[in-house]
């Protein structure tokens, strides 16, 4: 692993360490005051550029290409809400997919089934333990997006997301979010059809590098990937982990986001 992840500036393999302690002491300060973390450099760059011809041609070619048009709950309706409030208002969604089951042996898989990564993970959470699923294709992805595509505004489902940027676009294709429009007691609807139709002050935005690790909460924060401009794609590699170890999804959650069953 000494190859993939640079652990003399992140020692996810000495966590008991004072290194390690202060390593995780310094992402939850992080994640606690931003609601998020980033460590650059993460994956070594030259790494990240050695990857990027394969799985560019796996993009071009065997990707699965999921475009969908959504709210920001991805629900058809909202307990509380009239069809038609502002916050209800659909955005368009397409990015191009490759699965864990497609890159065999490859160091983002490697790097996923570390225990040490998930164990780092948990302990900057807050948790007993986090597991990687028990499904070739929901449990890592490689998503690219093209010019003029994006993943649009919407609140995470899940409490935390945990990706990997390994290109940036020529333009465009930040990642961008909005805290405080809701949270666990008050949805705020009006404040967040307000923000979606047009009102976006305060949006935060990330130009991350090549090989950085970004963890985020998501599920209280508004968030999107700007549309990205230019020939070059925007590749970003989504980590996959539940508390609980088996987790899989269903046929039709991976047909539907991946083309097929397994």
């Amino acid at each position: 692993m000494a190859q993939i992840v640079d652990l003399e500036r992140y020692p996810l393999d000495r966590l008991d360490s004072a290194a390690g302690r202060a390593l995780i002491d310094c992402c939850r300060a992080d994640l606690d005051r931003e609601g998020l973390f980033n460590l650059s450099g993460f994956m070594f760059p030259q790494l990240v550029e050695a990857l990027l011809p394969d799985l560019q041609g796996l993009i071009d070619h065997h990707s699965f290409c999921h475009q969908r048009r959504h709210n920001i709950y991805f629900l058809p309706e909202v307990d509380g809400l009239a069809q038609g409030h502002p916050a209800l208002r659909e955005f368009d969604t397409v990015n191009h997919t490759v699965c864990a089951d497609q890159i065999p042996g490859n160091p983002l898989v490697q790097l996923y089934q570390w225990p040490p990564f998930a164990a780092f993970l948990a302990a900057v959470m807050g948790k007993p333990a986090l597991y990687p699923m028990d499904d070739p294709l929901a449990c890592m992805n490689v998503m690219a997006y093209r010019d003029g595509e994006a993943l649009n505004w919407h609140f995470d489902r899940s409490e935390f997301t945990t990706t990997l940027l390994l290109q940036p676009a020529e333009e465009g294709g930040h990642f961008q979010y909005r805290t405080g429009l809701r949270t666990d007691a008050d949805p705020n609807y009006d404040g967040i059809g307000e923000f979606l139709a047009g009102d976006q002050r305060d949006v935060e935005t990330l130009e991350l590098t090549a090989g950085t690790l970004n963890v985020f909460r998501g599920k209280n924060t508004l968030h999107r990937v700007s549309p990205v401009r230019g020939a070059r794609n925007r590749i970003i590699t989504v980590f996959s982990y539940y508390e609980n170890p088996g987790v899989r999804f269903s046929a039709q959650e991976n047909i539907g986001f991946y083309g097929r069953a397994g």
